[in-house]
């Protein structure tokens, strides 16, 4: 009961401390409406074209790949505090009681509970930390390079780059033109470059021509 109490109290008195303030701005405060004043800004920005605009998509990606990066970034803190405490157990110098707290410390256990760890296992479980940080900063770099190569870090993909990998090939294009017929209507000359030949193909298929 004393709990609920509390918790109500502290949300009432939570409630109050923003919403008194503005009550009292809106009773007291003097009202001269105009049209700068009740302008849409941002940041002291004039308002320039209609707030129904479609955003670009690279605001959501450059965000997203921000938060991906940052989360997968933390991870490393708590390696961190691994390899620190077993880095310290590596040392066979170390305090018996100081040893034992590391111990609990590192397995998560009671005080006095866990095993104490030997300077060897220290040293077996530190060359693991590294091996685990390895392979977890290799799985970015790959998800990094990936992003790179499709071209996901980049503001403004450039123009000319789009338009080359939209225009066929030079190969594709030959190709094509080896398979267009001999003397094809429409063409004043034929891949050889023979206007006779292309007239005389056009008479062959009229003549076939029923």
């Amino acid at each position: 009961m004393n709990t609920a109490l509390h918790l109500l109290v502290f949300a009432g008195v939570g409630a109050i401390f923003p919403l008194l303030p503005m009550v009292l701005g809106k009773l007291l405060r003097p009202k001269l409406p105009s049209e700068a004043k009740e302008a849409i800004y941002e940041c002291g920005e004039e308002t320039i074209g209609s707030s129904y605009i479609r955003f670009d998509l690279r605001f959501y990606v450059v965000a997203l790949l921000f938060i991906v990066f940052d989360v997968e970034l933390l991870f490393f803190f708590p390696w961190a505090v691994v390899f620190g405490r077993a880095t310290r157990l590596a040392d066979p110098a170390l305090p018996d009681a100081e040893r034992q707290t590391l111990s609990d410390a590192l397995l998560v256990t009671e005080p006095g509970a866990a095993p104490m760890v030997s300077a060897a296992e220290a040293t077996g479980i530190g060359w693991l930390a590294v091996a685990d940080l390895l392979i977890f900063f290799f799985v970015v770099l790959v998800g990094y390079a990936y992003l790179w190569k499709m071209g996901d870090l980049d503001w403004v993909r450039s123009v000319q780059a789009q338009t080359a990998a939209d225009r066929p090939s030079d190969a594709v294009a030959a190709r094509a033109a080896k398979s267009l017929p001999i003397g094809t209507p429409g063409d004043d000359k034929t891949r050889d470059g023979d206007p006779a030949a292309a007239t005389r193909s056009r008479s062959t298929l009229s003549k076939a021509a029923p």
